[in-house]
């Protein structure tokens, strides 16, 4: 009692009061966009939860979760593509959740059905279309504006695309195979494969930049590189949006095809709280906002406007997206790998 008095009258706090733990998230992030660290911060200073992260592609994520098993010290996991978000959870990498503030403002089309528990193991957070970019000074809009045109013999020579193997065409090619069936679809890629201009190679701006400086004449990009060229003032980047034109394909028939980016708790999270409050925030509208003016992707929940002129341009009053289930454009993937190595695209 006298040692307690003695303390307390020095401004020491006597034991059983001593200070909380510190609030940490752990983040395994395969987002890498420097625009996204006002989002970390953002966060942080509202909550006061340190943020600690883990960068690297969705496969090596996958690859970390699997090798930690319960070991791991994620929290919550940012994927890139939604065919890698299907895998893990079937995969049993997430924890699935219920959160009325998530369920409330994404579609049901964007986050993982129910499990028999009723929760849902991973959101999508934002959108990206895969579009085609044409020289304007040789092609019309006319000759590519379906992803089958980019088979045609027409076009021989004239495409550059990055690596087939890469997530984000393995997705568009999973999603072929749900519109064409599996014999079409590697017809179709045999057809890119003889059209090619070069090797695969390279990220979706350097395609852009091929079809610019002529050493091709069409490609394939996700939308947000686009969009950056488009918002650039830099002179290059103006001299190669003067000469691109670009397509939403399939206006006509099923629609553009378009990739999610989302979130989840980790199937071992040790901050299960914080990892929901961190992927609610997500969800709001300011950090929705910011997926469209900090990284020009499309925001994905309910209601929320944004205001980033390129993505408007890019799409006037709007465009038409095919309806996959994404379970299927990601069983598919398997299937799509052993066509591209028939075929030969790297």
């Amino acid at each position: 009692m006298v040692a307690i008095a003695l303390a307390g009258a020095f401004g020491m706090a006597p034991a059983h009061s001593a200070p909380a733990a510190e609030q940490v998230l752990n983040i395994y992030s395969a987002r890498h966009y420097p625009t996204d660290e006002a989002l970390y911060a953002d966060f942080s200073k509202a909550t006061g939860i340190q943020i600690k992260r883990v960068d690297s592609d969705d496969a090596g994520i996958l690859t970390r979760l699997k090798a930690e098993g319960a070991a791991s010290a994620a929290d919550v996991i940012l994927l890139v593509d939604a065919a890698r978000l299907w895998r893990a959870e079937v995969g049993g990498l997430f924890l699935p959740i219920k959160s009325n503030k998530l369920e409330a403002a994404i579609p049901p089309t964007l986050r993982a059905k129910p499990s028999d528990g009723g929760g849902t193991a991973w959101f999508g957070l934002s959108t990206r279309a895969r579009v085609v970019v044409y020289d304007k000074r040789k092609l019309a809009a006319a000759d590519v504006d379906a992803y089958e045109k980019l088979a045609a013999p027409e076009l021989k020579g004239k495409l550059c695309i990055r690596s087939g193997s890469h997530p984000y065409n393995l997705s568009l090619f999973g999603a072929m195979t749900e519109h064409l069936g599996p014999a079409a679809t590697e017809v179709w890629l045999k057809g890119l494969v003889n059209n090619l201009a070069r090797s695969p190679m390279g990220g979706d701006t350097d395609q852009i930049k091929g079809v610019a400086s002529g050493e091709c004449q069409v490609a394939v990009t996700n939308t947000y590189y686009l969009a950056r060229l488009m918002r650039s003032t830099q002179a290059d980047d103006v001299a190669t949006m003067r000469h691109v034109g670009v397509v939403f394909p399939n206006q006509n028939s099923w629609g553009t095809h378009v990739n999610v980016a989302g979130g989840a708790v980790a199937r071992y999270a040790k901050n299960k709280d914080n990892a929901v409050k961190f992927l609610e925030y997500l969800a709001s509208p300011s950090a929705q906002n910011h997926f469209a003016n900090g990284n020009n992707e499309w925001p994905v929940a309910k209601g929320v406007a944004f205001d980033n002129p390129a993505l408007k341009a890019m799409t006037g009053a709007g465009f038409k997206s095919e309806l996959l289930p994404i379970s299927a454009v990601g069983m598919n993937q398997i299937k799509v790998q052993q066509m591209l190595d028939r075929v030969g695209m790297k």
